[in-house]
């Protein structure tokens, strides 16, 4: 067998209460297109990370060409001959295609030593040429379709003369047709010897262009294989095969009153036609890939953002959000799925975080007036959270991940919503941690709340919910009862394809 181009062994990369690679092992040889698979959260970006230099891995180690390598920033890794394509292109939109292809390796004039534009053009025109691309090397990038930028980056990676090229994701915003080209243009570098990791929760493109495949799981290498003689069913299992059984609290189903009602929601470039009924007691999965649409959904929901179209009933009254103040004095709450950015504001103490939503009730004028309520509320919500704090006085950001997130679940609990949004709530968390989180989601719904869990994590899905919405590419594919529902069936309609009566619909 063909010596590989790169090995991965044995590596493990350790964030502060994460272990987001875990003993991974890659092995990649020129000419081959090799697909590396997982669900969200796998461990799939930080292997790309530690491979292009923008991380550092804690133990492992990375050899190419037979070389044992560590890459201390991107640039090492580029010189080594490693590029990645990313699902959003990075290009330089005010510069022309061929400023973007020779940015950061420019070719001078040996006499003149100043920038020599006219072999950079004919180079650009010729690597364009080779790549059988009809674009004008002057052309400015934000000119481009998203299809050709990232034509254009596949162009720069041969203009530095990359021997392994990642591509992450790369189909997502692309056409059918456009999808060809792409192909079309993999192939060539792949009789050119070049090898590529591809990147994509796409079986029907993985089966299409790939040679070979890797599994990971959890920050684990879980399998390997052909894809020739390979089956979905087979990849699938190896994503998902995990035993839920003993992962999540048992909860009794107490489904009471119909709270929400959506019917055709649509909100123009992000989803369409989304419709589903909520009822008090009930958590309600939200499930699909990256792109699927779901957080869009949610900040709808919350108003946040406008719908285009479709309409929403809260207890059997119409509903349409005017912000998300809105949407807090009707009882809805949302736990964000950045919750550093967009659930805390991490320079302020962790009194004042739990506090916010309850301003108006606590404060006159502008200022905090009832200091001692203020007190109480935050004392009684932050423990029943259990927060790990020295104190409530104490900035939001010197929190570890985990007790960050319970500060932003304290936070709510005092407005007794009647419907909880919950974004990602176990992300980047500790095991302890998760299973406070599936606690006191469970405890909400026994109490009436109404949940809807947005995750990425298959198995919490199916742990936790009742029934499951699943999304894909910004359409609705399935609502499952969780308890007939099994991961296979989840994944299958997280990965449908759309019918192009339904997108034109």
């Amino acid at each position: 067998m063909q010596q590989a181009l790169l090995e991965v062994h044995n590596l493990t990369k350790i964030f502060p209460g994460i272990r987001a690679l875990d003993d991974v092992h890659l092995s990649l040889r020129s000419g081959e297109v090799h697909a590396l698979i997982g669900e969200n959260g796998a461990g799939k970006s930080t292997l790309v990370k530690i491979l292009t230099g923008v991380y550092i891995p804690t133990s492992g180690t990375l050899t190419f060409e037979g070389k044992e390598l560590s890459f201390k920033n991107a640039i090492d890794a580029q010189q080594a001959g490693i590029v990645a394509i990313h699902q959003e292109a990075s290009m330089f939109p005010e510069l022309s295609v061929t400023e973007n292809i020779f940015m950061g390796h420019h070719l001078r004039s040996p006499k003149t030593h100043t920038l020599d534009w006219k072999t950079m053009t004919e180079q650009t025109r010729a690597l364009l040429k080779r790549m059988q691309l009809d674009i004008d090397p002057d052309t400015l990038v934000k000119n481009l379709s998203v299809a050709k930028r990232h034509m254009v980056e596949i162009t720069k990676a041969l203009s530095l003369d990359a021997k392994l090229v990642i591509m992450d994701e790369p189909t997502s915003a692309l056409t059918n047709r456009e999808v060809e080209d792409l192909f079309r243009i993999v192939r060539t570098l792949k009789e050119q010897g070049k090898a590529i990791l591809f990147i994509s929760h796409k079986f029907d493109e993985i089966f299409t262009i790939c040679d070979y495949y890797t599994v990971f799981r959890d920050g684990q290498y879980i399998g390997e294989g052909l894809v020739g003689e390979s089956n979905e069913d087979q990849i699938i299992q190896m994503m998902i095969g995990r035993s839920i059984s003993q992962l999540y609290p048992e909860h009794q189903s107490k489904s009471g009153k119909q709270i929400l009602k959506v019917e055709n929601l649509c909100q123009l470039g992000a989803f369409k036609n989304i419709s589903f009924t909520l009822h008090e007691g009930e958590i309600l999965g939200l499930f699909g890939l990256v792109g699927a649409g779901r957080s869009e959904v949610v900040r709808t929901l919350f108003g946040i953002d406008k719908a285009s179209s479709g309409t929403m009933y809260l207890e059997d009254k119409p509903f349409s959000p005017k912000s998300a103040e809105d949407s807090m004095h009707r009882g809805i709450a949302l736990v964000p799925e950045d919750r550093q950015k967009q659930g805390l504001v991490l320079k302020l103490s962790l009194t004042h975080n739990i506090s916010l939503p309850m301003l108006k009730f606590l404060s006159w004028k502008g200022m905090v007036t009832r200091r001692k309520q203020e007190k109480t509320y935050v004392e009684n919500h932050g423990n029943q959270m259990e927060i790990k704090a020295a104190g409530y006085y104490v900035d939001a950001e010197t929190l570890s991940g985990g007790n960050q997130q319970k500060v932003v679940l304290a936070k709510w609990i005092g407005t007794n919503p009647k419907i909880l949004i919950l974004d990602e709530p176990t992300k980047g968390i500790d095991v302890a941690t998760k299973a406070a989180v599936h606690q006191f989601v469970c405890e909400m719904a026994e109490k009436g709340v109404a949940v809807i869990l947005i995750s990425s994590e298959l198995p919490e899905i199916l742990g936790m919910s009742d029934r499951i919405l699943v999304m894909h590419e910004g359409y609705q594919t399935a609502i499952l009862d969780a308890k007939q529902a099994s991961a296979e069936t989840v994944m299958r309609s997280a990965i449908a394809t759309i019918p192009m009566e339904a997108r034109h619909a």
